[in-house]
């Protein structure tokens, strides 16, 4: 399964141990599902990532950052995007994400803005699935965890 994660889950599960977004993130780096990412979202994860308000908030330095960054870049899948379509989404830089998902024809877009990346695009993308970290982790858990 191959997934597109937003800056802010990578953000939440840097900021705490607990919840759905961290564990997404064990389960890339456990190699049980795969991260697309691109130069553009790369450098999104990098600059958001890297602020000093993101640095104090977080309590990590630049350097445990960077080791995350080396980590995506190693384990991530690389994908290209040409800018052949743009969503118009109301934030700008949220164009990457679908960008990529389509590029990479991911399983799932994965953010906490839903409603940023369905109801607000001038494109649609009908096999494009965004889902909330929650919702991917209950539908994960569901499918490859339960007993039966």
């Amino acid at each position: 399964m191959l997934v597109v994660i937003d800056t802010n889950v990578l953000y939440q599960a840097l900021r705490s141990q607990i919840g759905a977004s961290y564990y997404i993130l064990s389960l890339i780096r456990n190699n049980r599902i795969s991260l697309a990412v691109s130069i553009q979202v790369f450098n999104e994860y990098e600059e958001v990532l890297t602020r000093p308000a993101s640095l104090k908030d977080l309590n990590l330095t630049r350097d445990d950052i960077i080791k995350v960054l080396q980590f995506i870049a190693f384990i991530g899948k690389s994908y290209t995007t040409y800018y052949l379509f743009r969503p118009n989404l109301e934030d700008e830089s949220d164009n990457i994400f679908i960008e990529l998902s389509i590029a990479s024809n991911s399983n799932y877009l994965i953010t906490n803005n839903v409603r940023d990346f369905t109801t607000k695009a001038e494109l649609k993308f009908q096999d494009l699935k965004v889902i909330t970290p929650s919702d991917f982790v209950k539908m994960w858990r569901k499918k490859h965890e339960s007993k039966g």
